[in-house]
């Protein structure tokens, strides 16, 4: 199913949606947060991840994303319920949703036909969104593909949402190397899915 995109200007003006992408340790969060403090909103900080007292390392990275917060951020845990979260959202915020690779892993044992439709409502629930909304992605596709179907499976579900969403988002921005591309300048969006050459 494909995303329905909004065509009313006034609507879709509510809300500005931006991608931010990159592959591991990038700086793609660094630079999500930069963009949230400079949106001049009360910032509520979406956290995809789930806290594990058992795994060191992951509780490491989890608390250097929680030093670098300003202190009067609001921190939201929601690892699957996400696009309730986005429709609750009051008009006079900014979300920065981290991330949306962890999403989609808290959400690898729905079959197909629930994924799908899953991934329906949270393209349709970002059309619609009055708050500001900046989600990080990460980018998994550029290596070798992945040796055990669980690792496919990811790699492609993700990569098919970051496509769907950079086509409705207003600006997406590619981290890496040091650099920040803003790839909306830079180039032009694919057609959705199934339309080339129509």
């Amino acid at each position: 199913m494909q995303p329905r995109l909004i065509k009313d200007t006034k609507e879709k003006a509510l809300g500005k949606v931006i991608l931010v992408t990159g592959p591991a340790r990038s700086g793609k969060s660094e630079w999500a947060e930069m963009l949230a403090m400079q949106s001049g909103k009360a910032v509520a900080y979406v956290a995809t991840a789930t806290e594990n007292p058992d795994d060191a390392e992951w509780q490491k990275r989890i608390q250097e994303h929680q030093k670098r917060r300003p202190q009067d951020w609001v921190t939201l845990s929601v690892p699957m319920e996400l696009s309730a979260t986005l429709a609750d959202a009051k008009p006079d915020t900014c979300l920065l949703v981290d991330s949306l690779g962890t999403w989609v892993a808290n959400l690898l044992a729905e079959d197909e036909d629930s994924w799908e439709n899953i991934l329906a409502e949270f393209l349709d629930t970002v059309q619609l969104v009055a708050a500001d909304m900046i989600f990080v992605a990460e980018e998994t596709g550029w290596g070798v593909v992945p040796a055990y179907p669980l690792g496919r499976q990811f790699r492609d579900r993700l990569g098919s949402l970051v496509r769907q969403l950079g086509v409705i988002c207003e600006i997406v921005y590619l981290v890496t190397g040091g650099h920040v591309l803003n790839l909306s300048a830079l180039g032009s969006p694919l057609p959705p899915k199934g339309k080339a050459g129509r």
